[in-house]
């Protein structure tokens, strides 16, 4: 029996990096699954997640309150009942304050933010009719960031956002605690996807080097672990926690 055998998961952002490795994860320990991204395309190439997991897949936008209500009530259909949510789905701008946009600001938020706001609230609300089992209605994890708590260099909208997913977390879990509904966080250091482009110029990978003990970087794997972590029975009398995934950096 896997960790998370007899569990229904939903997992944002499941198409690319993180996501996709949370959903290997979680179906390698027996969750029977929903992904959702708004495109099933992979971000650092290869064939769609689901279609190698052969689960299903609602493409949909977290930021609409509309496709949020449905993914859950698709992720409940199977066993009548949603255990897990991972809010992994995120964009960034990658500008400094001066640079962004205010429409670039406001994408930002939409899916950063508002997309964990309504993906939280649809399922707590779900959770909440639900029995408890092993002390839980239901288990949050939002993927948070270490620039959640420090500066995010050249990326303004994107901090801001995981500041306030940290937050959200912490609020969840000291509201509907006494209703046996357990919301974590992970906040993942420097984090190799595969993804190209800014995030593996020289300078930040210089920069990531430096600043971290360990002697590698992240690995997606990495964060998958911590999530599965939290998303199983095993994570007991723990909520409103930001686990850090990052090679000691916030302590160094």
């Amino acid at each position: 029996m896997g960790r998370l055998a007899g569990k229904t998961a939903l997992i944002t952002g499941a198409s690319s990096g993180i996501g996709r490795a949370i959903a290997r994860k979680f179906q390698a320990e027996g969750a029977t699954l929903l992904l959702m991204d708004i495109t099933e395309a992979v971000v650092e190439g290869g064939e769609p997640t689901h279609k190698i997991l052969n689960v299903p897949f609602f493409q949909g936008d977290v930021s609409s309150e509309k496709d949020v209500e449905e993914a859950v009530r698709q992720a409940a259909l199977p066993t009548g009942r949603l255990d897990i949510v991972v809010n992994d789905a995120a964009i960034r701008s990658a500008k400094k304050l001066t640079d962004t946009s205010l429409e670039e600001w406001n994408r930002v938020m939409e899916v950063n933010v508002t997309g964990v706001f309504l993906m939280c609230r649809t399922a707590v609300r779900r959770m909440l009719t639900q029995e408890i089992r092993n002390e839980a209605r239901g288990r949050i994890v939002n993927i948070s960031s270490q620039h959640g708590m420090i500066s995010s260099p050249e990326d303004f909208s994107y901090g801001v956002s995981k500041s306030a997913v940290v937050y959200i977390t912490r609020q969840i879990a000291s509201d509907y605690g006494r209703d046996s509904i357990i919301c974590n966080a992970v906040a993942p250091g420097k984090i190799l996807t595969g993804k190209t482009g800014r995030a593996v110029e020289p300078r930040w990978i210089d920069y990531s080097h430096a600043r971290t003990p360990l002697p590698r970087l992240g690995r997606s794997e990495d964060v998958a672990n911590a999530a599965l972590f939290l998303a199983s029975d095993e994570a007991t009398f723990i909520t409103g926690e930001n686990l850090m995934v990052d090679g000691g950096w916030m302590a160094n």
